[in-house]
């Protein structure tokens, strides 16, 4: 079984739940062009790194889920997140330039779940909504909204499990 990033539940909202994340890493790779090409293009480098193609030549396990954060229309960064435990100190360099490594310290998030499919237009509507829910729950959020995609390609739209998240500043008792 895929291991899955693990984070604390800290408060469900209606329609959406805060989360607390440890420190990560993430290996990741930046892709022009639009929304669904952005994650196909990056697949096949961030796979290669967890399959060796780093300067230990050492594999790593997949974990779930993939991210996707879109900087504007045309730029995206595709990430996998390390397997928990794995710290900066840890993690091998990349061989292909393209990929990069990221320390992410431990943050709150507020999340959304939502099923089926995936296209930019799903995932943007979600976005929004998840937006002005933290705002009207009173969240202060900050950066862009990102995108957690938990399933590969191949399984059925109506059985996929998505989610959209944005960093929230430590939510109030």
């Amino acid at each position: 079984m895929t291991e899955e990033q693990p984070y604390t539940l800290v408060r469900e909202y209606d329609g959406f739940e805060v989360r607390h994340y440890p420190d990560y890493v993430l290996v990741q790779v930046e892709v022009e062009g639009d929304f669904m090409r952005a994650g196909n293009v990056a697949f096949g480098p961030l796979v290669s790194y967890i399959s060796g193609n780093n300067t230990q030549s050492q594999k790593i396990a997949m974990t779930a889920p993939v991210l996707q954060e879109t900087r504007d229309d045309q730029s995206h960064i595709v990430s996998f997140v390390l397997p928990e435990g794995m710290d900066m100190s840890q993690v091998p360099v990349p061989r292909n330039a393209r990929v990069t490594t990221k320390p992410v310290s431990a943050h709150f998030a507020a999340a959304m779940k939502f099923g089926g499919g995936w296209n930019a237009e799903r995932f943007q509507n979600n976005g929004e909504t998840l937006f002005k829910k933290a705002h009207l729950a009173g969240l202060v959020t900050e950066g862009n909204v990102y995108f957690a995609r938990f399933d590969p390609p191949w399984k059925p739209w109506f059985l996929k499990r998505n989610e959209v998240l944005i960093t929230v500043q430590s939510p109030s008792a």
